[in-house]
């Protein structure tokens, strides 16, 4: 059986990520899994969990498979390695998401409210209409700390200990979470997997994020701090993880009333410092990246690692 685990691929899927980003095309894989996935709801859709978790077993089984078989037919490693840097590519978000918290700072950092508001749909589902300066940033500051896992730390996690399979199956669940895991009349139920299966995925590295978090960040005794005392108060099981860290790092306080299409949640606050301000985006933009770079180099020496121990293991 072929060894999955390609340091080396994953080492140059982030170095095109950073040359590159993420390209705003209909023809980005994830982009024509997003649309496949839709078409597949259309025939499935029933207000009921049952044909929820199969959507959801068909759409990440069916990407997963089609790794797997990928990477068990080509054998070459020069293409292996390639295959798998491209993947690591096409999951990964970590430049994108830097540029466009630079993209809210630039705009608040103006005084440019229409354009930060138009811009936060990018990053969070929050209704930016009636958002003031703090607001946004606030949103801004807790949606960079949120996705550094999403986009960053959890496919590299995946792929270090899945090779392809797992990068392409994360990103599946990531999406459709995105996509009807969120709570409404149409998916309260029909999502339910999507958002289960999300948080499943997702419980390891929001941790790891956090412990990167206090590792990289400028405030490593409060973020360690703030993540313990706090990071269990959010409602999401792994948001507050990285949330907490994000704050305690920055010396900041996240949380609050957040409006999300007419839907309003109150969320317990994390942190100690003020609310955070316009300076603070980059001061998180520039914690993202060293978080990112972080998490880059624990999944290149992970990968590594299981590489060496599967080649002793397997037998001669």
């Amino acid at each position: 059986m072929p060894i999955w685990y390609d340091p080396l691929g994953l080492a140059l899927g982030v170095a095109l990520d950073r040359l590159l980003a993420d390209p705003q095309s209909s023809a980005h894989p994830v982009a024509l899994f997003g649309r496949a996935a839709g078409r597949l709801e259309k025939s499935l859709y029933a207000d009921g969990r049952p044909p929820g978790v199969l959507h959801v077993a068909v759409c990440v089984g069916g990407v997963a498979a089609l790794g797997g078989l990928a990477m068990r037919k080509v054998r070459n490693p020069v293409a292996r390695t390639a295959m798998t840097a491209v993947a690591t590519w096409a999951v990964l978000g970590g430049t994108t998401l830097a540029r466009e918290g630079d993209h809210m700072a630039d705009a608040l950092e103006h005084d440019d409210l229409e354009r930060a508001r138009a811009r936060l749909p990018h990053l969070c589902g929050r209704d930016p209409r009636h958002l003031e300066s703090p607001e946004l940033a606030r949103a801004t500051v807790e949606s960079l700390a949120e996705n550094t896992s999403d986009a960053v730390v959890a496919p590299l996690f995946w792929g270090a200990v899945a090779g392809v399979p797992g990068l392409l199956a994360y990103r599946a669940i990531n999406t459709l979470d995105a996509m009807i895991g969120h709570r409404s009349p149409r998916y309260e139920r029909f999502g339910w997997a999507a958002a289960r299966l999300d948080d499943v995925a997702n419980y390891v590295p929001a941790r790891v994020t956090g412990v990167l978090t206090v590792l990289t960040g400028p405030d490593p005794v409060r973020a360690r701090a703030v993540l313990r005392r706090d990071g269990h108060r959010h409602p999401s099981p792994n948001a507050g993880r990285c949330e907490a860290a994000f704050a305690g790092a920055l010396g900041v306080t996240l949380g609050g009333r957040n409006v999300y299409g007419g839907r309003t949640e109150e969320r317990p606050t994390m942190g100690d410092g003020p609310r955070p301000d316009v300076k603070d985006i980059r001061r998180a933009v520039r914690l993202t990246r060293a978080v990112s770079l972080a998490a880059a180099g624990a999944a290149v020496a992970t990968a590594w690692a299981l590489r060496a121990l599967r080649g002793t293991a397997a037998p001669r």
